[in-house]
């Protein structure tokens, strides 16, 4: 009976270093900034949920020198997200509608 109350134990101490690990891999966010950043700060985005590895939803706001942490309810973070897929969505109409001369078309 020790055997598997051992094993059971060293099943659920692995269980837990490989999510730890998970976590240190996919570079978590753990708390949110508290200071708003401009729209034109912000190059992109990642979109974090505490339904996978980590422990909390979160949008990662990517600029040229750093990457911040934000909290997905805050009116500041929603604006920042609605402008960044507005100009996704009109930066993709925009390739979809140049002309590509037939010198270049193959």
């Amino acid at each position: 009976m020790s055997r598997v109350s051992s094993l059971c134990v060293l099943c659920i101490v692995l269980l837990g270093l490989q999510s730890m690990i998970s976590a240190a891999v996919f570079d978590c966010c753990y708390t949110y900034t508290k200071k708003p950043l401009s729209v034109r700060a912000i190059k992109g985005y990642i979109t974090q949920n505490s339904t996978e590895v980590c422990d909390i939803d979160a949008f990662i706001l990517i600029t040229k020198k750093f990457r911040v942490c934000a909290n997905p309810k805050a009116k500041w973070v929603k604006r920042i997200i609605k402008a960044l897929k507005k100009k996704a969505k009109a930066e993709k109409s925009a390739k979809n509608n140049t002309v590509i001369p037939k010198s270049e078309a193959i």
